[in-house]
C-alpha cells in the first residue's frame, strides 16, 4: 500500500478514535495479558501453555472492556470466548492475539470477518481513482497483541501490539502499524511541521555598507 493510501487510512482513524482511547487500550491488554500470565504460570508444565493462552484471553477481554467504558466506546458485553467490540465514531473496535508472527488465523472467528466487511467502504482510501469519495459511515479495525509463543521469550505481555484494520474479506491487511508508533501520530497532526520562511536580515549598518560596495 502506497505511503499516500496508509496516511489516509491513519487519519480516518485519528478522526474517529481519540489518543487517549488508543493509550487507554494499549495499557489495558498489557495488565490484562500480566494478570492472565499470572494467573495460570504455576500449573503444570504439561498444560501450562495452553492454560496461559486462555486466561489470557478473559483477563485481557475484561480488561479491554474496561478500557472501552472509560473511552465511551460502549462494549459489547462480555460472554464466554465471544468477542468484545466497542465503537468510537463509525469504527467498531475489537481485538484478539496471536503467537509467533501467525496472523492467518484472525478468519476462524465468525464474527471477526462480520465486522470486517464493513471495511469495503474505506477501499477508496487504496486506490481513490477508481472510486467517487464518499461519506465513510462504517470501519471496524483491531487491536492485534502479538506474543513470542514462547515460555522462555517474554511469555507476561505482548512483544507488540498492532493497529491493524483488514480488507473486507479479512484476508489481507490494508493498514497494520504498532500502537505506540501510531499514538504518535497525533502530534503529528497537533504539531505539524512548518515550513522556515524566515529570511535573514542585516542591521541598518551593515545592510547600508552592502549596497555602497555593490554601487
Amino acid at each position: 500500500m502506497s505511503q499516500r493510501s496508509s496516511k489516509a487510512i491513519a487519519e480516518f482513524i485519528m478522526r474517529n478514535v481519540p489518543r487517549d482511547l488508543m493509550l487507554g487500550v494499549e495499557d489495558a491488554l498489557n495488565t490484562g495479558a500480566m494478570r492472565g500470565y499470572a494467573s495460570a504460570k504455576g500449573m503444570n508444565k504439561g498444560h501450562v501453555k495452553n492454560a496461559v493462552g486462555q486466561m489470557r484471553h478473559f483477563h485481557m477481554n475484561e480488561a479491554f472492556n474496561d478500557a472501552l467504558v472509560a473511552g465511551n466506546a460502549n462494549p459489547t458485553p462480555i460472554r464466554g470466548n465471544g468477542l468484545v467490540v466497542g465503537r468510537s465514531g463509525v469504527i467498531a473496535l475489537s481485538r484478539f492475539n496471536i503467537s509467533a508472527g501467525v496472523w492467518n488465523n484472525a478468519r476462524r472467528s465468525i464474527t471477526r470477518r462480520h465486522l470486517a466487511e464493513a471495511n469495503r467502504a474505506i477501499e477508496q482510501f487504496i486506490q481513490p481513482a477508481l472510486f467517487d469519495a464518499q461519506p465513510v459511515s462504517q470501519a471496524s479495525l483491531f487491536f492485534v497483541a502479538a506474543f513470542s509463543g514462547s515460555m522462555e521469550i517474554q511469555p507476561d505481555t505482548p512483544q507488540v501490539i498492532y493497529v491493524a484494520v483488514p480488507d473486507k474479506e479479512m484476508k489481507s491487511w490494508i493498514f497494520q502499524e504498532p500502537l505506540e508508533r501510531f499514538c504518535s501520530r497525533y502530534f503529528e497532526i497537533e504539531n505539524p511541521l512548518q515550513p522556515d520562511t524566515a529570511k535573514p536580515k542585516l542591521k541598518p549598518g551593515v545592510a547600508a555598507k552592502n549596497r555602497k560596495d555593490q554601487s
